[in-house]
């Protein structure tokens, strides 16, 4: 049987700490059948190495130049940079021309753990809601991305979302749904930055293969749950 062959990934934002886990699962796990060709730091122009999909993970900034280049080179764009400007966005969702994916959290277990608060939230009508985030202090934005994405779906304003951040926490989130008789916890708590840079080496050969159009952790996690049923 003739091997395939890799997916060819240019790593935009190739410096920082998601980049370089991902740079090293991708040299790990060969049977991934993926290789980083190219690697790319906001501000730089344009790259002559081949690719096949460009990951970002970087600045707001960042993201759109490397938009740009996938837009340039007809390829597929994936990112998971967070507190994207709003016009960006919706020049993403806009998309037709090439594949286009975006999450503020990549991991299958935090879109699980997502969908698990809202339908806890359907069920425990009437109960007061909160939700915490803790993330390491170089991390920028605040309320995480992750955490405005679960406070949408409990229906709670970013604005209410608590946060900290201390050490090197890659990241926790806690849902809590009260009343004056009960209080119900939901916490999900990331040991491992790899636990999102993994998922990438799943997302990027999956995206490579899709028609132009935007993308979600949603439209993943049916194409996952579909491929378990087979």
């Amino acid at each position: 049987m003739k091997q395939q062959k890799p997916v060819r990934i240019l790593l935009n934002g190739a410096r920082g700490k998601m980049g370089q886990a991902i740079a090293r699962l991708i040299a790990e796990n060969p049977q991934k059948n993926l290789i980083v060709t190219a690697t790319r730091q906001a501000g730089q122009a344009d790259v002559k190495d081949p690719f096949d999909v460009v990951v970002d993970f970087s600045t707001p900034q960042g993201a759109q130049e490397a938009f740009l280049l996938a837009k340039k080179h007809k390829k597929p764009f994936l990112t998971g940079t967070t507190n994207l400007p709003e016009p960006f966005l919706f020049k993403l969702q806009s998309e037709e021309k090439i594949p286009v994916f975006f999450a503020p959290n990549v991991s299958l277990s935090v879109y699980f753990f997502t969908e698990l608060i809202k339908q806890a939230c359907k069920m425990y009508k009437g109960y007061e809601k909160a939700l915490h985030e803790i993330h390491h202090v170089h991390k920028k934005d605040a309320p995480s991305g992750t955490a405005k994405r679960i406070a949408a779906e409990m229906n709670l304003p970013a604005a209410q979302v608590t946060y900290e951040r201390l050490g090197e926490t890659v990241g926790t989130h806690s849902a809590t749904l009260s009343t004056g008789l009960d209080e119900i916890t939901l916490t999900h708590k990331a040991l491992n930055r790899d636990l999102f840079a993994s998922s990438v080496l799943d997302i990027a050969p999956w995206l490579a293969k899709r028609r132009g159009g935007f993308y979600t952790m949603k439209d993943f996690a049916n194409f996952k749950l579909k491929e378990k049923k087979k």
